[in-house]
């Protein structure tokens, strides 16, 4: 793993878990939204057992760090550092080039190449319209891929057509472990849509 958390920012997360009100809390460091556009590195308090079972810890710092196993991928080459200023405050950075870039291999998990398609083969050609959709969540129990639309895809009159002969047939052909795609957007707000 090569995460790099530089000495001045280990002093000053040492110094925000030296004055938490919890004992022995640590850090997580995770990604948000992974491998999209929105891909956001996070990093935040970890109270004792609230780090998950497949954390991975990050040994030899001065203070505890726990990283999200599923982001690990993503923080490759991250870095994490912290600029002093004048007045005696400063800023804690993190960044990780690899956050938003899209990982789609045989091993990646269903959720990454739904993503990946969407993002790449889907999102592309509604934009056009000022449209996009994205993965809600993939339910493994009936192998069903939840999207929501937005921008001029939602409260669109054509976002069914959308959805049956582009979206789905996309995803279905991409990915065969789907067996159905479902729309969660809430239509009724038609303020942005393109075809009224």
């Amino acid at each position: 793993m090569s995460i790099t958390i530089t000495e001045p920012a280990q002093a000053h997360l040492k110094e925000l878990l030296n004055k938490h009100e919890s004992k022995g809390v640590a850090v997580r460091i995770f990604v948000n939204s992974p491998g999209t556009p929105q891909g956001e590195t996070c990093l935040a308090y970890c109270l004792p057992g609230e780090q998950q079972p497949t954390d991975t810890p990050l040994e030899g710092l001065l203070v505890p760090v726990w990283l999200d196993t599923p982001s690990l991928p993503y923080l490759e080459k991250a870095r994490v550092d912290f600029k002093a200023d004048e007045l005696g405050g400063g800023q804690l950075t993190i960044v990780a080039p690899g956050a938003r870039l899209p990982r789609n291999g045989a091993d990646s998990p269903i959720s990454e190449r739904i993503n990946f398609v969407l993002h790449n083969e889907v999102n592309p050609g509604l934009a056009a319209h000022g449209g996009f959709v994205q993965l809600v969540e993939f339910r493994e129990e009936d192998a069903t891929a939840v999207l929501q639309f937005g921008g001029g895809c939602q409260g669109c009159g054509m976002v069914g057509h959308t959805l049956k002969d582009g979206v789905e047939t996309t995803l279905m052909d991409r990915i065969p472990e789907i067996s159905a795609v479902r729309d969660v957007t809430d239509h009724s707000d038609s303020a942005q849509a393109y075809y009224k």
